[in-house]
């Protein structure tokens, strides 16, 4: 005979014993690899009843999402079940709230987070974050540089990075921490403002009602949402004065992104370390975490115990629409595991996708597109002194098979 699920909160569950209870996350696998309870197992929404079986029977099940909403289903699932289920209230955003509550509490936690960044990981991560500015000549004297800040990972560490660039800048430039509020929900407002006091960001906030604006829309809601944003954020740096804004990509987003394109969409398109805006004149969007490592972020983030939201769309607290026959919404996340794949066999296959941008043979390729023109090999094929270059000595990888 089953039972009707409860709740509880991260309060009373701080009452329990950890081996009293099992913790079950429901929520997307991107969101769980950004960042999770202690121990918890991750379980699809819509397939929570195929994992009963390695959900231990013995313990107190206690299910959360991203602010306890659709978690109450899965936790309900489990009581019939014959488990005695609970909805972790306010879910992962309260418990995560908590966390950084008590972190603000201790005078010693920014002091040892921005220590770790000058020790520990300073070849990792401050020393890849200098190199890609002066590789790709990212600042110059003068700059006033818009930081914008999401929330997530990614962001909050750049932030830092700049602000340890900015202790020992040779010459003088700007920084203007800019956060932009596409209407989040309080929840997720307040996890930024604590995180960014928690680790000395003064954040410059601005409001706009971007998602109100793309509720409806029900083709890639997402991709506009995120061209909205970058308009929004142009905007708002020009307003500033800023003549340039970073952003947190990093190496894995940059050799993803040659994948997503070849697969996806049928072109070669490289994430540029630098690029100058064709809408706001005078503009520049540079990306200073180019070379640092995702894994060494993550790092960053775990050995400093730090918690960060990972999508902070508020339409995500009740959608179970992403949860489709346990596949992930996520091109990205598909792409994450390619990669994972085909590194098992091939240890340097993330070296050389990065390598691809820049050992581009213009006569080892069927054509290119140049001013909204689309150009054929066929164009310099027949021509002595090629424009584009001379033909490559050699043969091309496979091709001494034909």
């Amino acid at each position: 005979m089953g039972y009707l699920a409860k709740e509880i909160t991260p309060e009373e569950l701080d009452t329990w014993s950890r081996q009293e209870y099992y913790l079950v996350d429901v929520r997307e696998e991107s969101e769980f690899q950004a960042g999770k309870m202690p121990d918890a197992m991750r379980v699809d929404l819509l397939k929570i009843a195929d994992h009963v079986s390695n959900i231990p029977k013995d313990r107190k099940v206690v299910v959360y999402c991203k602010y306890g909403t659709v978690s109450m289903q899965a936790a309900q699932t489990l009581a019939e079940d014959g488990y005695e289920a609970y909805n972790l209230a306010g879910g992962y955003g309260r418990w995560l709230l908590r966390q950084i509550e008590r972190d603000l509490a201790s005078e010693e936690r920014r002091e040892d987070i921005e220590k770790s960044i000058r020790k520990k990981f300073k070849r990792d991560l401050y020393s890849k974050f200098v190199k890609a500015i002066c590789d790709y000549d990212m600042i110059r004297e003068g700059d006033k540089i818009a930081v914008c800040i999401s929330g997530g990972k990614d962001s909050m560490l750049m932030a830092k990075l700049f602000q340890e660039l900015k202790r020992h800048n040779k010459f003088p430039f700007e920084l203007v921490f800019l956060c932009m509020d596409p209407g989040y929900n309080s929840a997720n407002r307040k996890i930024i403002e604590q995180n960014a006091e928690l680790l000395g960001i003064p954040l410059t906030f601005f409001e706009t009602e971007i998602f109100d604006a793309v509720l409806n829309i029900e083709k890639s809601p997402c991709y506009i949402c995120a061209r909205m944003r970058r308009g929004y954020l142009y905007r708002k740096a020009s307003e500033l004065g800023c003549n340039k804004i970073a952003l947190g990509h990093h190496y894995d987003d940059v050799i993803e992104t040659i994948l997503m394109g070849i697969l996806y969409s049928g072109q070669f398109q490289a994430m540029m370390p630098k690029l100058h805006s064709t809408n706001f004149p005078g503009m520049e969007l540079i990306r200073p975490m180019y070379l640092i490592r995702e894994e060494d972020i993550k790092a960053w983030r775990d050995f400093n115990h730090l918690h960060f939201i990972q999508c902070a769309c508020k339409f995500t607290d009740t959608c179970t629409t992403c949860h489709t026959d346990g596949q992930t919404s996520s091109k990205r996340l598909e792409i994450k595991k390619l990669i994972a794949e085909l590194k098992k066999t091939n240890p340097f296959v993330e070296k050389n996708l990065f390598r691809s941008m820049e050992n581009l043979s213009p006569t080892t390729i069927l054509g290119y597109r140049k001013g909204g023109v689309k150009h054929s090999f066929l164009e310099w094929y027949d021509k002595e002194d090629l424009d584009l270059g001379r033909a490559a000595e050699g043969t091309a990888p496979g091709e001494e098979l034909l």
